[in-house]
């Protein structure tokens, strides 16, 4: 051993990170374990913990292997899901509850992990850092003396929306007529309607698979060390003071973590290792010959899909709109969502007309989505207003049309609407009517010349100076990094870690 290594080996303080097994969890967490590698290096080693496919995406996303990858063993055929499912995205909606409660299973493999890195390190991980869906984690660390903190990768408003709502089902005891209800832990004045809520949690009676895994999961949650979340206060001054007082627990936000811009290897998106439907180069030549500020871009996400009428109804509101639009594809509601995208799926000449007139671009397969948004084209995003989506957008101070479809998506858009005005809905849930010309005026109000237009623009563009500067790192760093500081500061209170 080399003189001095022992030290640094000594000094170098470990973290474990066990995200939930779902895209949009699996991005924030690897974006966290970077910062946190950028920003204390060697000082710190970080593991994060996953199945082995969604470790093989991991591995692939951070080429240079500066985060350490463990699989922890899962077989999807034990649980009574199909072979080689270790992600909701690969599981249509009415399945995904079995993956949450599949994923307990992970419990007994990351305990023997955890032990196994203290015995190597000669003392505990500095702490673990685990989803609000493995809560399990705090059993784990109180029972091999760390400390376990919470990280939602939602931002604080939808979170506390979320966590709240599972706990207390105040809409099953509510007694108005029109739907709307008081959620314990907002303000009087921010009534919730039964719309916002998702079918399942709707439906929910507190027996039902859905509350049995998330009541027990969040109620751990709430008895860990602290909560890390995926926003910056300054963007949702009001979500973190509702968040950090209903959790009763310190709060740093962290975020917004800002997806980097993709790189494409043989046609294969680096930061997701999706396919794309159109090159990079290609979209960006298309963007290129649109007018600024004209551009529509529609993307449910990574798993939501709307249904066969809807989608009908959206794609003639579009062409009835005339506004140019880029369109990511996914086969609607009830057909294979990973399956090839049918012709017959929209109106009759639909795209060969909105070809030839330039107007639409049609994308089957993954989308340059942070490309998209940041060119100058791009007027609008018409987006299911899941939050990693959202901040992307408003990070390129582009304003968002929303039809928020599942998990927290409606209180999203609850957000970005009611509270910063940076967004129009046009729909809520699968099952709502979307008519033609409710698209057509839609789309015009958010991404037309009118004032309405003009002001969530500028609105949107405040909301990105300031998610810019939380997430910029010269001059000592903005709030998301001296946040990442007083997480350190606090957890590591008892080691001699030094902060740079």
């Amino acid at each position: 051993m080399a003189a001095g290594e022992g030290e640094d080996k000594k000094s170098q303080q470990h973290i474990v990170m066990l995200p939930f097994l779902a895209q949009g969890h699996l991005i924030p967490f690897l974006t966290l374990a970077g910062n946190l590698r950028r920003r204390f290096g060697a000082a710190v080693t970080v593991t994060i913990a996953t199945t082995p496919l969604n470790a093989r995406y991991l591995r692939a996303a951070d080429p240079q292997n500066h985060i350490h990858i463990h699989e922890l063993p899962f077989d999807s055929s034990d649980h009574d899901l199909p072979p080689a499912v270790e992600n909701t995205e690969a599981l249509p909606l009415r399945h995904v509850i079995k993956l949450f409660h599949a994923s307990a299973a992970l419990e007994t493999p990351f305990r023997s992990l955890i032990r196994r890195i203290s015995v190597a390190d000669g003392r505990p991980p500095l702490c673990i850092i685990s989803d609000v869906f493995t809560a399990w984690a705090n059993d784990v660390a109180a029972a091999t003396g760390t400390v376990n903190v919470v990280f939602s990768t939602g931002g604080a408003y939808g979170t506390a929306a979320y966590i709240s709502l599972w706990q207390n089902l105040p809409h099953r005891t509510s007694s108005s007529d029109d739907g709307n209800f008081s959620l314990p832990g907002f303000p009087a004045a921010h009534q919730f309607h039964v719309s916002h809520l998702h079918p399942y949690l709707r439906a929910a009676d507190g027996a039902d698979d859905w509350s049995r895994f998330f009541q027990p999961q969040i109620g751990k949650s709430l008895k860990s060390f602290g909560w890390l979340c995926n926003t910056a206060a300054e963007i949702e001054s009001l979500g973190f003071e509702i968040l950090k007082n209903y959790v009763q627990k310190s709060v740093w936000c962290v975020g917004p973590l800002i997806i980097p811009a993709r790189t494409a290897v043989a046609g294969i998106d680096s930061r997701t290792g999706k396919k794309f439907g159109v090159s990079p180069e290609d979209c960006l030549r298309w963007l290129d010959g649109q007018s600024e500020k004209s551009v529509l871009y529609i993307s449910f996400g990574s798993q939501n899909t709307i249904g066969l009428s809807q989608m009908t109804e959206l794609a003639l509101g579009l062409e009835d709109s005339r506004f140019p639009f880029i369109w990511v594809l996914r086969p609607p509601a009830g057909f294979d969502v990973d399956g090839e995208f049918r012709r017959e799926w929209l109106p009759a000449g639909f795209e060969e007309r909105t070809a030839r007139k330039n107007q639409g671009l049609l994308v089957r397969g993954w989308a340059p989505q942070v490309e998209i948004l940041g060119h100058r084209s791009t007027a609008a995003f018409l987006s299911h207003c899941g939050w990693n989506s959202a901040v992307e957008s408003l990070s390129q101070g582009v304003a968002l049309i929303g039809w928020p479809l599942a998990a927290e998506q409606g209180y999203n858009c609850k957000l970005l609407a009611e509270e910063m005005g940076v967004c129009v809905e046009l729909g809520r849930g699968a099952e709502c009517e979307v008519g033609r010309e409710e698209v057509r005026r839609v789309v015009e109000t958010a991404a037309g010349g009118g004032r309405k237009a003009a002001e969530m623009r500028r609105r949107a563009a405040e909301v990105g100076r300031k998610i810019r500067a939380a997430v910029a790192e010269d001059g000592g760093g903005g709030s998301a990094w001296k946040a990442l500081d007083d997480f350190i500061a606090a957890v590591g209170g008892r080691t001699n870690l030094i902060v740079p």
